[in-house]
C-alpha cells in the first residue's frame, strides 16, 4: 500500500525530477521567441496586408457596426494580425522544434528496436474448439 503524500512532500518530488528546470527554460526561450516572430510579423506580414486593407494599416483597420450601436467598431485588422502571429509562431516551432524533435525520436525509438534483441513470439493458444478436442480425446484415453 502506497502513502498519501503530503503537499509540500509531493511539491519536493516534482522539484527534484527536474520539470520545473525544462518548464522555465521553455518559458523563456518561447517568450523570447514569441517576441522575435511577433516583430517579424509586425514589421513585415502586416504592411503587405495592411497595403490591401482601407486604410493601409492591418492593424488599424475596422468595420463599423450598424444600428443600434452607432459609434462601434469591430477591429478585425486586429484580429486577423493576431492570428497572422500565432500562425506564424505555430509554423515556426513546427518546422524548427516538434518535426526535429520527432524525427531525433524516431531515430533513437529505431536504435533501441535494433538493439534490442529478438524476442520469440510465444506460440498461439488453442482456440476453444481446440480445447475441448483434446479434452474429449483425454477423457476417451481414460475410459479405455
Amino acid at each position: 500500500m502506497s502513502e498519501k503524500k503530503g503537499l509540500v512532500a509531493g511539491f519536493k518530488e516534482f522539484i527534484a525530477q527536474g520539470n520545473v528546470i525544462e518548464l522555465a527554460v521553455a518559458v523563456v526561450i518561447g517568450t523570447a521567441f514569441a517576441a522575435i516572430v511577433d516583430t517579424a510579423v509586425k514589421a513585415i506580414i502586416d504592411p503587405i496586408i495592411g497595403a490591401l486593407v482601407p486604410t493601409g494599416d492591418l492593424a488599424s483597420w475596422t468595420i463599423p457596426i450598424p444600428g443600434i450601436f452607432a459609434e462601434a467598431q469591430l477591429g478585425i485588422g486586429a484580429l486577423i494580425s493576431a492570428a497572422i502571429n500565432f500562425l506564424a509562431i505555430a509554423l515556426v516551432v513546427y518546422l524548427f522544434i516538434v518535426r526535429p524533435y520527432n524525427g531525433f525520436k524516431e531515430r533513437a525509438e529505431a536504435k533501441r528496436a535494433a538493439a534490442a534483441p529478438a524476442v520469440d513470439e510465444p506460440e498461439a493458444l488453442p482456440t476453444e474448439q481446440e480445447l475441448l478436442v483434446q479434452i474429449r480425446d483425454l477423457l476417451e484415453k481414460q475410459k479405455s
